[in-house]
């Protein structure tokens, strides 16, 4: 069975490093990697009928965006490896996304970065400690 590594990609230096690793992996076992942007995104707020629909505009532009700018360019490093890929933007609970998509694609091992794009991980703690927390099979966090 070809192994499958999800990379957590946010643009950040611990997300390239994590990429890199993930990188090295696929290409020394043939293996493939699924990278995903999550869009940390609350669904309890409340909001009136026209703020939800605003906001679900927006939630599209984020995501058009991020496909762009994060995944098209991941993506085209890993066909330039020689990697097999597939790239991911969703929104939602970081770690339970993770989580989620680790179950969906049957995931050999999840690579995420130490610290992500944000400061806020400092405030609330980080997502890597929460993926590690919650996922059932093997978390690679890379420095």
């Amino acid at each position: 069975m070809q192994p499958v590594y999800l990379v957590g990609v946010d643009g950040s230096p611990c997300a390239e490093r994590a990429l890199e690793y993930a990188l090295a992996r696929a290409q020394s076992n043939q293996g493939r990697i699924l990278a995903v942007f999550v869009i940390e995104w609350s669904p309890f707020s409340f909001s009136t009928a026209e703020e939800n629909e605003r906001r679900h505009a927006r939630r599209e532009q984020e995501m058009a965006r991020a496909q762009e700018q994060v995944i098209a360019p991941v993506l085209a490093r890993l066909e330039a490896a020689g990697v097999d890929a597939e790239g991911l933007v969703r929104h939602g609970n970081v770690a339970q996304t993770l989580d989620r998509l680790a179950r969906k694609h049957d995931v050999t091992c999840l690579v995420i970065g130490r610290r992500g794009s944000t400061r806020l991980s400092q405030l609330f703690g980080s997502v890597a400690s929460h993926v590690v927390q919650l996922v059932d099979r093997p978390v690679t966090v890379v420095p």
